[in-house]
């Protein structure tokens, strides 16, 4: 059977810790921004780890990167 694959768009948006965890960027913070108050702002700029249920769904598609 041959190798899986990396899915190529999943590997440039997201980072694997040292525990092996997911972390992405919070979306919403590109344009809008009137709307949004500075506090809600602030916390979109910071990384955001991946919940468990995307998680699993995000191993398949970074098969290189279980594991760790």
């Amino acid at each position: 059977m041959p190798k899986m694959k990396t899915h190529r768009g999943a590997k440039k948006r997201v980072k694997v810790t040292g525990t092996g965890k997911f972390v992405v960027k919070h979306s919403g913070k590109s344009h809008i921004l009137t709307k949004k108050d500075k506090k809600r702002k602030n916390n979109l700029g910071k990384d955001m780890v991946v919940p468990e249920a995307a998680a699993r769904k995000l191993s398949k598609l970074l098969p290189s990167k279980e594991g760790r």
